[in-house]
């Protein structure tokens, strides 16, 4: 029995994205299974990362020159989808770790240190965290108020980090920082931390409303590594090149995959409900055709943005389409919920109905405020009004 491809955003009859799903059908089976306890624990998805260990899914990403399959952002698109599908913090959790490969694998520059970490990765199947946001500037991923210090030919960071997910569970850590004590907070790089690189200090918890199995908790960061465990590009291009590109693909495809499995739930009660009536469709099996069009709207918006993410030096002429589309996904996602949910009426509001979209819901709700789109779209008025008016042609 292969594994159902109803999420995939990108290249759904390929065999390369089929043969990936095959691959990872034990991983997204225990996700869907231990979905509902992940999240009312709020515990880390072990299930399925076990799982995704034992299929060698973890280093996929890496260039095969470093032992790695080098498969590219749309193959893991959807991947992280069909997690997604399964359990929403087991896809993001898998498409944040992506992301950082994708930025080590971009921007390493040859660097002996690099590019073990990246055999490493490869071989071993380790799990890679992502620290971005840090104190009172929260989310502002383009900002970073602890430097990088110089401390007899090492480098030392204390850092105030508000979120950092699954660090607990992690086998390795990139962290940006600021350059140094006297360069400008917008002035980053970005380092790459093993385990024992660094300490964790508990600041915050993670009582949250959704994607509680990610485990974001706060930490007072404590770094002490080699020069060398700086990725050599400066993270204004990494920014720009790698980490907007890979995280807005990945993470839309993740919130893609859980707008899919509650329009899934809404089709079943109005095929339900329908029978039990004599064909006759219930009033709110109108609001199932909302989520139907929200849901194919952002199966576009993710095709078209992988098309531009592959294509050569796209991202580079232009990324304000990039830029936006995490706000067009994460807005279209919750729309689809929310029609899911009106369609499923009392049953999905419900937690013990096999139409519950309980979970969904709180979910997908973290989309819009994950990396805030009110901050996304401020930063890209300048943008807006000095670029070319779109075409309205139809190519």
């Amino acid at each position: 029995m292969t594994l159902s491809v109803r999420s995939l955003p990108l290249r759904k009859n390929g065999a390369g994205v089929q043969s990936l799903l095959e691959r990872a059908q034990g991983a997204v089976a225990a996700a869907r299974a231990n979905a509902d306890a992940v999240d009312r624990d709020a515990r880390f998805p072990f299930e399925a990362f076990d799982a995704l260990r034992e299929a060698r899914l973890l280093g996929i990403a890496v260039p095969a020159e470093f032992g790695g399959e080098g498969v590219g952002l749309d193959e893991v698109a959807s991947l992280c989808a069909a997690l997604g599908e399964a359990c929403g913090s087991t896809g993001l959790i898998y498409a944040m770790h992506t992301v950082k490969i994708a930025c080590l694998s971009g921007h390493h520059g040859g660097s002996p240190w690099q590019t073990a970490l990246l055999a490493e990765i490869a071989q071993r199947q380790l799990l890679v965290a992502s620290s971005t946001t840090e104190g009172a500037r929260g989310g502002d991923v383009r900002s970073s108020e602890a430097p990088v210090e110089a401390v007899d030919g090492r480098i030392r960071l204390e850092r105030k980090a508000t979120v950092i997910s699954y660090i607990e569970h992690a086998d390795a850590l990139v962290t940006t920082a600021r350059r140094a004590s006297d360069a400008a907070t917008s002035d980053q790089v970005l380092l790459a931390l093993r385990k024992r690189d660094y300490t964790l200090e508990p600041l915050l918890g993670w009582d949250t409303f959704g994607m509680r199995g990610t485990c974001s908790k706060g930490f007072l960061l404590r770094v002490d590594a080699e020069p060398a465990q700086i990725v050599p590009e400066d993270y204004a291009k990494i920014h720009v090149e790698s980490m907007v590109p890979a995280a807005h693909l990945l993470w839309s495809a993740v919130w893609l995959g859980i707008a899919t499995e509650s329009y899934r739930r809404a089709r079943a009660f109005v095929r339900q409900a329908a029978r039990a009536s004599g064909g006759k469709m219930p009033p709110a099996a109108q609001h199932l055709s909302r989520a139907r069009v929200s849901l194919e709207t952002m199966r576009g918006v993710l095709r078209s943005g992988a098309a531009t993410i592959t294509t050569p030096g796209a991202v580079s002429r232009d990324a304000l389409p990039i830029t936006l589309l995490k706000v067009q996904a994460s807005e279209l996602a919750v729309q689809t919920v929310l029609a899911a949910m009106r369609t499923c009426g009392l049953s999905g509001y419900r937690n013990d109905t096999e139409f519950s979209i309980g979970r969904m819901l709180r979910d997908v709700l973290s989309s819009p405020i994950m990396i805030n789109n009110d901050r996304i779209l401020a930063n890209a008025e300048p943008t807006l009004l000095v670029g070319e008016a779109p075409s309205s042609a139809l190519e």
